[in-house]
């Protein structure tokens, strides 16, 4: 049965925080609140993590894993980030977007795009997120919490915990979030193609 963590949503308990990070660097796998919707988290030294997700989402490998990191300094040990590209993501952030780049070495391999070697990377604006990273310090391997028979993501915590309760090892609840992902800005190719629409503006990066 999963954990249960109902926590403050702008103040959360260190507590909580502190066995929730536990849970992950233990190979747990939870879902936790973001400033777009609730995502599937993992540590990224978690190989069956991963694969976790992919099964719970009933996604291939081809899907776009996301490292959701706590600043740049941490981004930028991640992925490959020119000036101009700094810029213009530093504009937006942090906030509810996903931006696909080039990664560096410190990725593993099964992480990667298999074809173009990149990665999603995020750095949120929830308290409660923020928090979590700054316990676990490193990033979170994520993938936004949208089940395959359904349109958009679960929103309520005692709904992921009814229907994830034998496949998750932890849910971390501080109310609603919002119903839309991140808006995905893809700069694979060294300029922005926005290839999801979602609680972020999409209108700087067309």
């Amino acid at each position: 049965m999963a954990k249960y963590f109902d926590v403050h949503p702008v103040d959360p308990q260190p507590r909580a925080i502190g066995q929730a990070v536990e849970i992950l660097r233990s190979g747990g796998l939870i879902a936790y609140p973001t400033d777009s919707c609730f995502a599937l988290g993992c540590s990224l030294d978690n190989p069956e993590g991963k694969e976790r997700i992919l099964r719970v989402r009933q996604l291939d490998d081809k899907h776009h894993f996301t490292l959701v990191c706590a600043d740049f300094a941490q981004l930028g040990q991640f992925v490959h980030l020119d000036n101009s590209v700094f810029r213009a993501i530093k504009a937006v952030t942090p906030g509810p977007y996903t931006f696909i780049l080039p990664a560096t070495k410190e990725v593993p391999r099964r992480l990667l795009h298999a074809k173009k070697k990149t990665v999603g990377v995020r750095i949120p604006e929830h308290p409660v997120v923020r928090e979590l990273l700054k316990a676990m310090g490193e990033p979170i391997l994520s993938s936004t919490l949208l089940m395959p028979d359904d349109d958009a993501p679960m929103t309520e915590g005692w709904e992921i915990k009814d229907r994830l309760d034998h496949v998750i090892d932890a849910v971390i609840d501080s109310g609603e979030c919002g119903l839309e992902p991140t808006t995905v800005v893809d700069y694979s190719d060294g300029y922005p193609v926005v290839t999801r629409v979602g609680a972020g503006d999409p209108s700087p990066f067309e």
